[in-house]
């Protein structure tokens, strides 16, 4: 079992300090495409974090109390003793309903009580207990009572209401106010000391972080890198250039999907990223440590299958990116045209030092092999 971790001093998680789990969670959420608040929260104090998250959190809400919370349609299914909606004329006969003087409907009600606005009392609820500001807190609380009085839920919605809960191109605010809710919850991080809330310490769920740090850095490139004219995408499955195939082949040709592609505007530069949430080297058979070949072989094949497919795959860099919480590895080689590089970001650093990392980082593999400067001056 574990606790919620405390706002103030240096806590732990495995071997990395919570308030970089914090920044890694705060470049994975949805708020950087707020850049005006992101730049705000990206630059506060780490262990300040979630009061300032609540801070703009309950800011949030009481805009949207004073110009009223967003309301949906919802089907309901019950007894009434005149006609709404459509009849159910099968449960109205088996229930017998018609000797009450009543018959079963199906209609849709327009509520306030909607997933995402559940999800915003439920991060109030959470925040008020949380931050160390005692008047934040009371702030947290009063609202959520605001909310409960309004008819809102207090059980916190599951991530199946809140993706069928679709947004539309009006509802930005509502988007802000999801997105610090829902960073409120994973700043709500625990400690691996005992407490009343269950959770698996990320370093025992590699999967969880390591997809963390994949999304943190897609995070990071979109922050510093989009309005400079990048694009910036995640995900991109590649495709074999098969001249010829064998009628089954197709079923079992292995999938090539890179976890992030990065395009310079000027340069047709183009760099596929790949990260790991593991060691970057690993044992040799007869004594001391290499790079691992699998990772080799990886973006080798990344960037080799794709040649032909346009001028920005012909010369196409590597960069594969690794945590590390002892030391920093920065090694690359040009094979066959292809710069790949194999870097560690040290998360055992300050989160100054871990955004300066990342910069130089993707500035360097993105100036090598060009005439001209990437990025560096621009940040």
């Amino acid at each position: 079992m574990t606790t919620l971790v405390s706002i103030a001093g240096e806590r732990m998680v495995g071997r990395i300090p919570v308030r970089n789990l914090w920044l890694l969670m705060l470049y994975a959420s949805e708020l950087t495409r707020y850049r005006n608040q992101f730049n705000t929260l990206v630059e506060a104090d780490p262990d300040d974090l979630p009061d300032m998250v609540a801070r703009l959190l309950v800011d949030a809400v009481d805009f949207r109390l004073r110009r009223n919370l967003t309301r949906s349609y919802r089907d309901r299914q019950t007894a009434l003793t005149r006609v709404r909606g459509r009849i159910d004329i099968l449960t109205t006969e088996a229930r017998l309903l018609l000797s009450r003087g009543e018959v079963f409907c199906r209609f849709q009600e327009l509520t306030i009580d909607t997933p995402r606005n559940r999800l915003v009392r439920a991060a109030l609820d959470l925040m008020a207990r949380a931050v160390e500001d005692v008047a934040l807190g009371h702030r947290c609380r009063g609202l959520a009572s605001v909310l409960a009085r309004s008819g809102v839920g207090g059980i916190r919605p599951s991530r199946a209401d809140i993706a069928l809960d679709q947004m539309g191109r009006n509802d930005d605010q509502d988007r802000f106010m999801v997105a610090l809710a829902q960073l409120a919850f994973e700043l709500a991080l625990p400690t691996e000391e005992s407490g009343t809330t269950a959770f698996v310490a990320p370093e025992r769920e590699e999967r969880w972080v390591r997809r963390l740090f994949e999304k943190a850095v897609v995070g990071f490139a979109r922050v510093e890198l989009v309005p400079l004219g990048w694009n910036v995408r995640e995900s991109i499955q590649l495709n074999w250039q098969v001249t010829s195939k064998s009628e089954g082949l197709a079923a079992i040709l292995p999938r090539m999907v890179t976890d992030i592609v990065l395009d310079s505007p000027k340069s047709g530069r183009r760099i596929v990223v790949d990260t790991k949430f593991a060691s970057i080297l690993g044992n040799r058979r007869f004594g001391g440590e290499s790079l691992k070949s699998g990772y080799l072989y990886q973006m080798y094949a990344y960037v080799r299958s794709q040649e032909g497919n346009g001028i920005e795959w012909d010369k196409t860099a590597g960069l594969f990116l690794h945590p590390s919480v002892d030391g920093f590895t920065y090694e690359h080689a040009e094979i066959q045209g292809h710069t790949i590089t194999f870097a560690t970001i040290n998360l055992r650093g300050t989160t100054a030092a871990i955004r300066e990392e990342l910069r130089t980082i993707l500035n360097s593999v993105g100036q090598r092999g060009t005439d001209q400067s990437f990025i560096a001056h621009q940040f």
